[in-house]
């Protein structure tokens, strides 16, 4: 750091005294070296400072705050007339370099050995910045002091942080070129622990998709689930300017040192320098990366990454660290976290891999990886932990053993989740207290259900409720058995439910289970008045493979009971019809869902899925059978639907559903495919949010659906605009579909009647 001013310099020279081997500091002014027990000083060298020889102690690790001083020279006058020139890439020396890069990327990139294996140590962070505001006198975080005394002030020089969160992954790594094959097996796993409030499991799912590896030489980058044009990608210097700064020598070697940085700031690009070889290879001896203050980047204030590669097998250039940290804020000027994410590659080796090596998942996890002994850690760990990190530890065990530390996150799981403790058992959800419609006019309601304090094999979810209006009971009992003894909420699931419900519903309202009536869902437009009493009893049972291969297999007995406006009518002639009150079906179902490599974001309610770029494909199959429990009718239904995330950088991402379906039989209209609607206040993106309940129905469809977002590609160039940060979503649904003249009532007179929504039959 600079003596006076205390700010962090860059490419500062470290050496070894006696030894060839040397560094260059980063952006942040840090810089990491391994040196003998025989080295006895660190020379720092930088322009325009003074030189300084730091003495090294025996210790097998130091910290070091080092400290230069500018020197002054007196310079004579000089007159220097410049005209700024337009930058082109012909005839650039700088793009020329750059382009040899290119073409040397499939010699130096991560798949340039036919087979490679090596040892991976990762350590994420999350950091509270500025934690004084936590700290005083107040009775409730008086007792919490002893975690705000634990501050760390190396990850940005001049800032006071608090850890919050720490992970450590050990894992041995294996690469097959032909045919790709890629395996991880984690050895050792270790993080702080916060008890059942917090699921660290999916903040560590969660931080690593958002810290995913970084490939320098691949095309397209994805940082925080966006993509970004690599500085090195083949249309690279289409999108940036590349500037020769100079040319350094590190461990003896002599590098190019070239600058880069957006040809337009507000795009989804990086800027930062590049160390390339010049021994013929043209590879990356060094990477540093930053994002520019101008660009959209959600809540991300900041980011920078720091890469470092050294020679291995063949004197080809590998990754051997990794370095990515990362500001959060919701305000440009307000407090926030960090996040860092460090990473160690060691023992390379290019020896040709057995099949039964990579055969298995592509990440799997030993069985005794969270149960490594300290004796492990000490000696994997590059470099040491930091005291401050060592204490997150020891702080977060102190913590579960506060009862009033239990208190506190009782009472926010109740407010963010809707759940309130109450030992064995769990009451909720408290946005299904009170509700209203037009069949049931105001209702109460009141739920709970059992937790693995109870058991953690059997678990019940249940309700009761009470319509004022229609003065009827409501209800609800599911019972579940899991087979692999855990919660029925957590990946991955295996158990068998059965489960009763006796509760009104809208037509085409599919999973009725996990709807629920609530408060927000009151609040509705348009025609509401059709609905549904029903009975339904489902038994299944519910499987996830490690390979995110999932089914569901039961049987469903379904009563339903029109309500309000919604009547089942045949019209045998103008004069007579014949009014139906109750429609009975008894069918068998199997659902199949994959999704590789997927990651769940999880709660004690629920779990959401940290979206990656691989598909989901869902297939689903029903056979409706006459005379099973009473069913009324033969049927089979099918439905498929595929969803996938497609990276269009820099232009931002659209997502992508594709469903269809098909119901064969001679069925009345409630039998039918019901197409969602959706009439809250509220955008439902599974719904479609300008049709009224019960207008379109069909027996076989096809609907597709795309929001691309531009992630503030055209507004982030608009003056005045882009300081508003706002982003560009376009969207649309497409439904097609028909009804067999055998279900058309217009055409087949022995059909059940359409319903009609303010005076016209649905459609």
């Amino acid at each position: 750091m600079d003596s006076l001013t205390h700010a962090p310099l860059s490419n500062v020279s470290i050496g070894l005294k006696g030894s060839p081997r040397g560094t260059l500091t980063n952006a942040t002014g840090q810089f990491s070296i391994d040196a003998d027990k025989s080295i006895r000083s660190l020379l720092v060298s930088a322009t325009g400072y003074q030189p300084r020889s730091i003495r090294l102690a025996g210790d097998s690790a130091q910290e070091l705050v080092i400290y230069l001083s500018k020197v002054y020279t007196t310079l004579k006058d000089v007159i220097v007339n410049a005209k700024r020139a337009k930058y082109r890439n012909k005839n650039n020396p700088a793009v020329e370099l750059i382009r040899e890069v290119i073409a040397h990327k499939s010699a130096n990139g991560p798949g340039a050995y036919p087979y490679t294996e090596y040892h991976q140590y990762e350590k994420i962070r999350v950091l509270m910045d500025r934690p004084d505001v936590l700290n005083g006198d107040h009775h409730v975080l008086k007792r919490y002091q002893f975690l705000f005394n634990n501050v760390d002030t190396t990850v940005v020089p001049g800032k006071t942080l608090l850890p919050i969160y720490l992970e450590e992954l050990f894992s041995e790594n294996y690469y097959r070129r032909h045919p790709e094959k890629k395996k991880k097996v984690i050895t050792g796993r270790k993080g702080v622990n916060y008890g059942e409030f917090i699921d660290t499991k999916a903040i560590s799912a969660t931080l690593n998709r958002m810290y995913e590896d970084i490939d320098i030489y691949d095309n397209t980058i994805s940082v925080f689930t966006m993509q970004f044009v690599s500085p090195v990608a083949e249309l690279a210097p289409t999108f940036y300017m590349y500037f020769i700064q100079d040319t350094v020598v590190i461990d003896g070697e002599k590098l190019v040192q070239l600058y880069f940085t957006p040809r337009n700031p507000e795009d989804l690009l990086f800027r930062g320098t590049l160390y390339i070889t010049l021994d013929g290879n043209y590879a990356i001896r060094r990477a540093e990366l930053e994002v520019g203050k101008h660009i959209n980047l959600n809540y991300v204030r900041n980011f920078r990454v720091n890469q470092d590669f050294e020679k291995g097998p063949e004197n080809r250039y590998h990754l051997s660290a990794s370095d990515m940290v990362a500001f959060f804020s919701p305000f440009p000027k307000s407090r926030g976290f960090y996040g860092e994410r460090t990473v160690s590659i060691t023992d390379v080796a290019d020896t040709t891999l057995p099949d039964e090596v990579l055969s298995g998942l592509q990440a799997d996890t030993l069985a005794t990886a969270a149960a490594q002994p300290d004796s492990f850690w000490t000696g994997e760990r590059r470099p040491p932990l930091r005291v401050s990190e060592e204490k997150a530890y020891t702080n977060t065990d102190s913590l579960l053993k506060m009862p009033a530390y239990h208190r506190l996150m009782d009472y926010i799981t109740l407010s963010t989740q809707g759940y309130k403790s109450m030992g064995k058992f769990d009451v909720g959800p408290v946005s299904n207290f009170y509700s209203f419609n037009p069949v049931e006019g105001r209702r109460l309601q009141l739920g709970g259900r059992t937790n693995v304090k109870f058991s953690s094999t059997w678990f019940t979810d249940a309700y009761v409720g009470y319509g004022f209006k229609d003065q009827r009971w409501k209800y609800s009992v599911t019972e579940s058995y899991s087979l692999n003894h855990q919660s029925v909420y957590l990946y991955p699931f295996n158990f068998i439910q059965a489960s009763f419900l006796h509760d009104t519903k809208h037509p085409g309202q599919e999973d009725v289970f996990a709807q629920g009536n609530s408060f927000l869902n009151s609040f509705s437009r348009g025609d509401n008045s059709k609905w549904l009493y029903n009975n339904i009893f489902r038994a299944s049972y519910v499987h996830e493979l490690a390979n995110h291969l999932s089914f569901i297999a039961g049987i469903k007995y379904w009563e339903e009971e029109p309500a309000q406006s919604l009547t089942y009518v045949y019209e045998h002639s103008p004069t007579l019809f014949d009014t139906v009150h109750q429609i009975i079906t008894t069918q068998l179902f199997v659902t199949l869902r994959w999704a590789p490599h997927e990651q769940f974001f999880q709660n004690k309610v629920s779990r959401r899925n940290i979206i990656n770029k691989y598909p989901v494909i869902t297939f689903q199959y029903a056979r409706g059978i006459q005379g099973l429990f009473g069913g009324q009718y033969n049927y089979d239904a099918l439905h498929l639907a595929v969803y996938k995330r497609v990276y269009l950088a820099p232009f931002g991402f659209s997502d992508i559903n594709i469903e269809g379906g098909y119901v064969s039989g001679n069925l009345p209209f409630p039998l039918l495919i019901i197409h969602p609607a959706n009439q809250s206040y509220f955008y439902s993106a599974n719904s479609y949010n300008l049709m009224n309940i019960e207008e379109f129905v069909s027996d076989h469809y096809a609907g597709l659906r795309i929001d691309h977002f531009f992630n503030g590609f055209f507004l982030n160039k608009l003056p005045l605009l882009k300081k508003l940060r706002l982003r560009e979503v376009i969207g649309g649904k497409l439904l097609y579909g028909g009804v067999r003249d055998e279900n058309n009532p217009a055409i087949n007179p022995n059909q059940m009647k359409f319903p009609l929504t303010n005076g016209v039959a649905a459609t």
